[in-house]
């Protein structure tokens, strides 16, 4: 994402109207609010595959997904997201009488994408880190058949397990699943790597 430190900062309120009034998504963090770029084929076929692959271990349990429409809001920091997949496990804590704001994600998913990934692994991992109900955040690859999962342990440390290869199941350990990588890269096409770009990502103005 952009550095804005000279952008014009939004209030909450003034966030969420503006977005509950928008046709298109947009994120906010530390007041600015950030317009969300458009995936590639893979990334809308990655997310397509991992939700249909998580709807049918979740079946019946006390965990439900949710897709990339549900914003989850950071109470501690302020931040406003959308993650490509959100599980919660239990009663839903949502932020208001709106019902589109979830607090008590158990599970985050991204996809990541080569304009996205140095924030997804840093800025907005600890931002999520922050969110205490959260106890695993899942990165995965579009360019190769790699799931990583990062998971909460006692004293507010994180387990780094990275799974590789389209014969290896990625464990979740706060939902009980393991989630095959056949399943989650069926009909992905994997391309050369493109170059990374680190700030791809504009501030909208206010």
């Amino acid at each position: 994402m952009t550095n804005a430190a000279t952008e014009p900062r939004w209030t909450d309120a003034e966030y969420l109207a503006f977005e509950r009034a928008s046709d298109v998504r947009h994120e906010y963090v530390d007041g600015i609010v950030y317009d969300m770029s458009g995936g590639s084929v893979a990334h809308a076929m990655i997310g397509h595959n991992l939700g249909g692959a998580l709807y049918g271990l979740l079946k019946g349990g006390p965990c439900r997904g949710f897709s990339a429409d549900l914003r989850v809001h950071n109470v501690e920091t302020g931040a406003y997201a959308y993650p490509d997949l959100t599980i919660v496990c239990g009663e839903l804590r949502l932020l208001d009488e709106h019902r589109d704001t979830l607090l008590n994600p158990t599970v985050v998913v991204e996809v990541l994408s080569p304009s996205t990934e140095a924030y997804d692994r840093s800025r907005k991992f600890a931002h999520y880190r922050r969110i205490p109900s959260l106890r695993d955040y899942i990165l995965v690859s579009q360019e190769a058949p790699i799931i990583e999962v990062f998971s909460r342990r006692e004293g507010d440390t994180w387990l780094y397990t990275p799974y590789e290869g389209l014969d290896a199941s990625a464990e979740v350990p706060s939902i009980g699943c393991s989630v095959p990588l056949a399943e989650v890269y069926a009909g992905v096409s994997f391309e050369p790597p493109a170059a990374p770009k680190e700030e791809a990502t504009e501030p909208v103005a206010k």
